[in-house]
């Protein structure tokens, strides 16, 4: 029995690790994984230090309670300025991403485009003439020809 399973088990296993789009989304992952340290470093190492020359870097301190008091592990405390570093955090990074990384890549990839169609333009006018041209040589020819039947 598992030597007629074992076979087709591990022949779908192969084909699943082999398909495209599993190979991709772990090159995905990994690259993803490396391009998270580009970003923290720019975020911690220049946008962080910005951001805190104007304000705080630490925003985690700031909260409010709920009840009267709260003192140690009494009252109900809101850490309302963790929630509010974090949302900067991430509207920071997407930011650092969208305009250090996407903007760019999208300016490049559009610039690329242009020159592909302009080539495309150009390689069909090269052929819309090469075609005339070739009719006019057999239009030349054939009278030619007609005109040396003529002459006979």
């Amino acid at each position: 029995m598992s030597e007629n399973k074992d076979p087709s088990v591990w022949q779908g296993f192969k084909a699943f690790l082999m398909r495209g789009n599993v190979v991709d989304l772990a090159v995905a992952v990994v690259i993803g994984a490396a391009f998270t340290n580009i970003v923290n470093a720019v975020v911690k190492g220049v946008i962080n230090p910005l951001v805190g020359a104007i304000g705080t870097k630490n925003l985690d301190h700031y909260s409010s309670c709920l009840t009267g008091t709260c003192k140690g592990d009494e009252g109900i405390q809101i850490l309302w300025g963790s929630v509010l570093g974090a949302g900067l955090s991430f509207v920071i990074t997407a930011a650092v991403v969208y305009f250090l990384m996407v903007l760019p890549m999208a300016k490049y990839l559009a610039r690329v485009e242009a020159r592909r169609k302009a080539k495309e333009g150009t390689q069909e006018v090269i052929e819309v003439s090469e075609l005339e041209v070739l009719k006019e040589i057999r239009d030349a020819l054939v009278a030619q020809r007609g005109s040396g039947h003529d002459q006979r």
